[in-house]
């Protein structure tokens, strides 16, 4: 495992490359908004409209009992989103950019951390209606708020670790993009995106904590924003170790894989 961290070498080109990495998130982010009547306020908007109709189904048709459901659901669903759009976008996103990994050189490594990052930037902007509707919710954020950053890293950790496997892998295996779509349907159900993990019955809720760090992860989010308090410091720090492992086990696929890219994309 210790072959997967990158060395020191690495990290170098990888720094040298960062305004390459800036163009690229400013590329997709402009890409992405540019024919949008509402442009990027659908950032703002897509999580809202969804979280109101889970509110209506799980609050009006099937009653969750959960105070400030909306809330609730709309934490779930700003971490699923991100989620989603890095791991889809990583997977496609080295053979998106074939033209450029056959005729130019640079470390491949940056175009699934730019489309990470990129949805990281979708990310922060749709946590500006999530402070809004706490405060309607009546949650003032306190001091436990400083914790989030720490929270948001860990998420953007365990989603490189993914992208950088799954950007290698679509190249030799082009039927992962494929696989994946039905994959994250059936993530999707089995994350507490709209649903608490302690209403699992039997040990279903240990057991999703171990096996979906993403369960984990809207956890600390939500012990942090909605119910306004402290997180465990040894539940965020097994959390974190986790998404490091995560990263590492991404990145060896990714070293495993790498001089074939070129060839194959």
């Amino acid at each position: 495992m210790l072959s997967a961290i990158p060395g020191p070498g690495r990290l170098a080109e990888l720094y040298r490359y960062r305004e390459l990495i800036y163009n690229l998130v400013a590329r997709d982010l402009k890409v992405r908004y540019k024919n949008s009547v509402v442009g990027v306020f659908w950032s703002l908007l897509n999580p809202l409209v969804m979280s109101a109709i889970f509110t209506f189904v799980f609050t009006v048709l099937m009653p969750s009992g959960l105070p400030h459901y909306a809330l609730f659901v709309l934490i779930g669903l700003l971490a699923w989103n991100w989620t989603v759009g890095a791991v889809v976008g990583g997977a496609q996103s080295i053979v998106a950019h074939g033209h450029l990994v056959k005729k130019v050189y640079f470390p491949v490594e940056v175009l699934p951390i730019s489309t990470v990052l990129s949805n990281l930037v979708n990310f922060l902007l749709a946590l500006i209606p999530l402070f809004g509707l706490m405060l309607l919710s009546g949650i003032v954020p306190g001091p436990q708020l400083v914790l989030l950053p720490l929270a948001v890293l860990t998420q953007l950790v365990f989603l490189l670790g993914l992208a950088l496997a799954l950007s290698a892998l679509n190249v030799p295996f082009r039927d992962t993009a494929a696989v994946l779509d039905v994959l994250m349907l059936g993530w999707f159900f089995l994350t507490p995106v709209f649903y608490r993990v302690e209403d699992l019955a039997g040990g279903w809720s240990r057991l999703m904590y171990i096996v979906n760090p993403l369960a984990s992860i809207i956890a600390n989010y939500r012990v942090l924003l909605y119910y306004n308090s402290w997180p465990d410091p040894l539940f965020m720090l097994r959390t974190l170790t986790q998404a490091l492992v995560v990263l590492a086990a991404g990145y060896l696929v990714f070293s495993l894989l790498r001089d074939r890219l070129p060839e194959e994309v």
